[in-house]
């Protein structure tokens, strides 16, 4: 039995709709994505997972149990890093630990946790001085603490530098390594791509396609596209022809071929062999973003629209 049932889930704020007919399963020890653009209703989504708001319509099953109905158990057995936390100011992260601990039957080791954050160094350090890496990684810690079967993790690496967001990745795939369910909410493709063992990609509050990222990936085919800029004119009657090309567009300066894996030696043996210069050249095989762009005809990439 799946560990999350969601059926025909819809919530609205106002005239606002924000979930519409969203359903999806996860699986016992699967990082399952919930992907979107921001404002999509994926936090609106997971949040009536956990029990935090209710549904208008739908049902919504956790480990079996109500999420409203049974929310004190769901509680124990479900941990959460929410997209917008904030503790006091002046509360060390080992009294952070211990507090929310407390709170929980089943209690994990501190200083293990700690251990595996990377967050002993920063044991009795007050939650201020934290750069926002570590208040991730705290935040991840909490939502550990009591030992939950299924951890839902909001936006992890939002605000992160690159090294930051790529540590948190290791982090993820360690949790999941423990034996916990990961559902996943994130707009960022690319992590998606690294992380998830299956995705919801959810648009205008709709799931649009539920599948693995390969199995997305299909959908837009296997067209590899080769960029560059040439010095001199290039004509589209000498790429055309060639057997692993299926199409040549121009944007200002930029040409674009789109073909077989093979179409960048098809191309670099047409500018080499009429002399041609050519600078910015980059291959591009087909991504998550292009798979978003089928599927909802608007690119998946973030706005500053709060999300939901």
């Amino acid at each position: 039995m799946p560990v999350i049932e969601v059926e025909h889930l819809h919530k609205r704020y106002g005239e606002k709709i924000a979930v519409d007919d969203v359903s999806f399963s996860v699986e016992k020890g699967e990082i399952f994505g919930v992907l979107g653009p921001n404002g999509a209703g994926k936090t609106t989504t997971v949040e009536c997972v956990q029990g935090l708001r209710r549904a208008d319509g739908g049902s919504v099953r956790v480990l079996g149990l109500d999420p409203l109905r049974d929310r004190t158990e769901v509680r124990q057995r479900v941990g959460a890093q929410l997209q917008e936390s904030q503790l006091p100011d002046k509360l060390r992260v080992r009294e952070a630990l211990d507090l929310y601990r407390s709170f929980y039957r089943n209690q994990a080791d501190i200083d293990e946790l700690l251990t595996d954050l990377g967050l002993t160094e920063q044991r009795n350090t007050y939650f201020q001085k934290l750069s926002g890496g570590q208040k991730q990684r705290l935040s991840v810690a909490l939502a550990l603490v009591g030992q939950p079967e299924i951890a839902i993790l909001d936006e992890l690496t939002t605000g992160l530098d690159p090294q930051g967001r790529r540590d948190t990745w290791d982090l993820v795939e360690r949790i999941r390594d423990r034996g916990v369910t990961i559902v996943l909410v994130t707009h960022f493709m690319e992590e998606a791509e690294r992380l998830c063992d299956r995705l919801a990609i959810i648009d205008r509050g709709r799931v649009v396609a539920i599948d693995s990222p390969a199995g997305l990936l299909t959908r837009v085919g296997s067209e590899h596209r080769v960029h560059f800029r040439p010095v001199e004119p290039v004509e589209d009657a000498w790429l055309l022809p060639l057997p692993d090309v299926t199409g040549v567009s121009h944007d200002g300066a930029e040409v674009t071929v789109t073909g077989t894996e093979e179409v960048l030696q098809a191309v670099l043996s047409v500018l080499n062999g009429r002399g041609i210069r050519y600078t910015a050249l980059r291959v591009a095989q087909p991504s998550l973003d292009d798979a978003f762009v089928s599927l909802t005809g608007r690119s998946g990439r973030p706005t500053d629209e709060r999300s939901s």
